[in-house]
């Protein structure tokens, strides 16, 4: 009898569509890796049911002004009530791991405080650069995010669109997330 194939389901908060992007190129690497992975959507099914049976279930939050987006924040708890931390995985995607050595929970602010302020000590951790693009934002928004980058010493042009997502690490992330569930077998 073959073994299982393991599995990840993967969980994802997102405000402008980067975070599903990084979350549908993860699942399709690690597919490549021989894992299997579902995708949920928390904005179109904010009170999804939790696969208790993946061997991890990882939870990808964009960032809204320093905080991940609150259908992240309510999904995170009702994990936490039905999944030891053992289990879980989170990546945080923000504008801060543009910089060099800001994709750990310890380099990355955003990350180590929801870390902090949560509890949670997962069995990975990891955050992924986004994608700046003022053109797209409302007015409210885009006015925030120049006066975030102001302080940051990032780009404040209004007619600014970067990608910062590092996809070649996404890519890594992914084998890393891999080998991480086919341990555990």
């Amino acid at each position: 009898m073959m073994p299982e194939r393991p599995r990840i389901a993967l969980y994802y908060a997102s405000h402008d569509g980067q975070t599903r992007k990084i979350v549908d190129r993860l699942a399709g690497h690690l597919a490549g890796h021989g894992v299997g992975a579902s995708v949920v959507d928390l904005s179109a099914s904010p009170s999804p049911t939790i696969d208790t049976k993946a061997d991890l279930v990882l939870l990808a939050a964009a960032i809204r002004y320093g905080f991940h987006l609150r259908d992240a924040r309510r999904f995170l708890e009702r994990l936490r009530a039905e999944v030891p931390d053992s289990r879980i995985g989170v990546v945080s995607v923000n504008l801060t791991a543009r910089k060099p050595g800001r994709q750990t929970a310890q380099g990355n602010v955003y990350l180590r405080n929801w870390l902090k302020r949560t509890g949670l000590s997962p069995a990975f951790a990891a955050a992924v650069a986004g994608k700046l693009d003022y053109p797209a934002y409302r007015w409210f928004d885009r006015t925030m995010i120049r006066a975030i980058m102001t302080i940051s010493g990032g780009p404040t042009d209004p007619s600014t669109v970067i990608e910062y997502t590092d996809w070649a690490a996404v890519e890594s992330l992914a084998v890393e997330l891999a080998v991480l569930v086919k341990a555990t077998l």
